[in-house]
């Protein structure tokens, strides 16, 4: 299927590689019409509006934002964003832990790996600059970025520092009021794909379509895919889908212009 719409990309406004002068190259690259930003906890502040052109391309104003659901803790993905006070005001907080946490884990690799990696502490930063601050450095043994969240930063890793995020009816209620579509990104990359589903309920959308081969996700097997299936039926809810693009490859995964189009009625 030819993708129409990638609805999941990140730009240096979080930890991705594209900017909003480099984007429409990328996307005419790929054959992509729509493109969403969704940079992680923040909104973009070159976006001014839920929907606007950029070249030849229409970017969506997104958002992903992690909530603690009890049991684990999921992605949010909201569409159309609208900056409200109650979002501006968590996003604020979220850059604020992200720059504390961030700091922290640069201290734990360093220590671990004996190096001094430069990594300048900035809003936005995530584990992604980590990871490859450490491959680029002369002085370890990593040249995949995967190899340094198995060993080092991942969720389970010694170098890994929690972020202090909203609980998910916080993060909904944030999103709902300032987003025309709030969706759950990436289910089968939890560990527990069922539960993360169940959540569903309370959302507009799920994320179908999605480079589940990433290193770090659970393969998409039929029954695994069955799965956000039955959910979207079972909950009513909109199939949106993405690359989850870190750097400027795009139109791996996404909408048809056809699917696109029951999105772009909920958004702003």
């Amino acid at each position: 299927m030819a993708v129409y719409a990638d609805l999941h990309a990140h730009t240096t406004n979080s930890d991705g590689e594209l900017t909003l002068e480099t984007l429409p190259a990328a996307a005419a690259e790929a054959g992509v019409s729509v493109v969403a930003v969704t940079d992680h906890d923040r909104p973009h502040p070159g976006l001014t509006a839920p929907v606007e052109s950029h070249g030849d391309v229409d970017v969506v104003h997104g958002i992903e934002l992690r909530v603690d659901a009890g049991d684990q803790r999921v992605d949010l993905l909201g569409y159309g964003v609208t900056r409200t006070d109650a979002l501006v005001e968590e996003c604020e907080r979220l850059q604020r832990d992200r720059v504390e946490r961030g700091a922290a884990i640069v201290n734990r690799v360093e220590k671990r790996l004996g190096v001094d990696l430069g990594l300048q502490i900035r809003d936005g930063i995530g584990r992604p600059h980590v990871a490859r601050a450490v491959v680029d450095h002369p002085d370890t043994d990593y040249d995949e970025i995967g190899a340094v969240f198995d060993d080092l930063i991942g969720d389970d890793g010694p170098c890994f520092v929690a972020r202090d995020v909203p609980d998910f009816e916080t993060g909904v209620d944030i999103l709902a009021d300032a987003c025309g579509l709030v969706g759950l990104a990436h289910p089968l990359r939890y560990g527990d794909p069922e539960s993360a589903l169940a959540l569903c309920a309370d959302l507009d959308a799920v994320e179908r379509f999605y480079p589940y081969d990433r290193p770090v996700g659970a393969d998409a097997d039929d029954h695994a895919t069955a799965l956000v299936d039955d959910a979207i039926e079972r909950f009513d809810l909109l199939a949106t889908g993405g690359s989850d693009a870190h750097d400027d490859e795009l139109g791996k995964a996404g909408l048809s212009e056809a699917e696109f189009e029951r999105v772009q009625a909920r958004l702003g």
